[in-house]
């Protein structure tokens, strides 16, 4: 098992490499670079910009660079200073940008994804130790209605009954009187009023997929030859489902582990446009939009890091929880 780590995270080095030259190449696909989008938006107000103070322009962002050029620019940094560049548009480091955002995005994430194994474990273990009964039937009702509704327009709907008749403010994670406000308990209380929306849209779809996926695969394991023998055993029911069938079952929700942690600075960015939360999806939109290449390049780069170590600690976990898999 340690050899197997060992060789994991010696892989993950010439894997990143890899990305980081992906992502820089795609934002470097659409015509023009920043500069171009914002002479563009100048024109359409009717401002004039002196083309000597254009051309000093692109040589302050290093706009007439070869592409290899900036790459090395912004890869060195990374590499030797922990420096992921400079943004255009904000004009402020990006690292600064990304962890202002990371703590509002942390937030939402985790107690989304602490809702969609709450809700989504006991329903789904219901449905497979009682298929095709009336809770079972309801409970896929709603399953398929959650996967079948967008995120955004459960934002909508729940933002317009949390003001109608709760009176409570709505979009952001705070009140208007808290905002910018140093941290007490109001504030936290505040918040929390605030975040279930957040919570309950973001979760829905993904509570919905994994209460079927785990309706499914524990199913299949109470119909195998050691769940019966189990039984015959004379073995408590609750014992007979819970040691070994749910243990195996879980797989999926381990193995979920890879997508979540690049969610955590991705998002769902239409729900958090919706919503106007502060979480780090809006603001890789208006980077990608406004072609400011190192912020979008650097969050390209951090979810693509993310979805390695996600993917290391749930082969990791899978390993401890499923006695069938093995690494060598």
């Amino acid at each position: 098992m340690l050899g197997y780590v060992i060789k994991r995270i010696l892989l993950m080095f010439p894997t990143m490499i890899g990305m980081s030259i992906i992502a820089f190449f795609i934002i470097q696909l659409p015509p023009g670079d920043y500069l171009t989008s914002v002479l563009a938006m100048m024109a359409d107000s009717g401002q004039t910009v002196d083309p000597a103070e254009i051309a000093r322009m692109r040589q302050v962002y290093g706009l007439d660079d070869p592409m290899i050029v900036q790459y090395w620019k912004w890869i060195s940094g990374i590499l030797l200073r922990g420096d992921f560049g400079y943004s255009f548009e904000w004009g402020r480091p990006v690292s600064e940008l990304i962890w202002d955002r990371m703590g509002a995005t942390l937030g939402v994430s985790v107690a989304a994804l602490v809702f969609v194994w709450a809700v989504s474990l006991p329903i789904g273990i219901y449905s497979a130790v009682r298929r095709h009964s009336f809770g079972d039937h309801f409970f896929t009702f709603f399953g398929f209605l959650g996967l079948a509704i967008p995120n955004f327009i459960l934002a909508l709907v729940l933002m317009f009954v949390s003001y109608k008749y709760f009176g409570q403010s709505v979009g952001g994670l705070f009140s208007p009187e808290y905002i910018g406000a140093p941290w007490s308990w109001g504030r936290v209380g505040d918040m929390l009023t605030h975040l279930w929306i957040p919570v309950v849209v973001v979760g829905t779809s993904g509570t919905a997929a994994l209460i079927r996926i785990l309706r499914a695969n524990l199913t299949d394991e109470l119909s195998k030859p050691y769940v019966i023998t189990a039984r015959a055993k004379g073995l408590p029911e609750y014992q007979v489902i819970m040691r070994y069938p749910v243990r195996i079952a879980l797989n999926p929700f381990i193995s979920a582990i890879g997508w979540v942690l690049p969610q955590l600075v991705s998002g769902v960015t239409i729900t958090a446009i919706v919503l106007n939360l502060p979480t780090a999806g809006p603001l890789l939109v208006r980077a990608l939009v406004s072609q400011d290449m190192y912020l979008a390049g650097s969050f390209i780069l951090l979810m693509g890091i993310l979805t390695l170590v996600g993917m290391l600690i749930s082969d990791l976990l899978l390993a401890a929880l499923d006695p069938r898999i093995r690494f060598t």
